[in-house]
């Protein structure tokens, strides 16, 4: 199994290219046994952000979603809490 970072950069990159990482990203998360992870996407115009959350929303491996909260990247992260195994 190979090592998985708890976080995902994805800045500057198209929505396309963001949302084919993000999903290879969760299931290789998901099978490293990770309980969450942090997902960058920048602040920017929030396309991405909105892409990503929509992306989340519907994806089977994502328990939850969350904003960052101060400290943790505000609303240019959101933190990812992955279903169990």
């Amino acid at each position: 199994m190979k090592a998985v970072d708890r976080e995902l950069l994805l800045r500057r990159l198209t929505v396309d290219e963001a949302l084919y990482r993000l999903d290879q990203y969760l299931y290789d998360a998901f099978m490293a046994g990770l309980p969450s992870v942090r997902i960058v996407h920048g602040k920017g115009t929030g396309k991405l952000r909105h892409a990503v959350h929509e992306s989340l929303a519907k994806h089977p491996l994502v328990k939850s979603y969350r904003l960052g909260d101060y400290g943790e990247g505000d609303y240019g992260v959101t933190i990812v809490e992955l279903t169990n195994r």
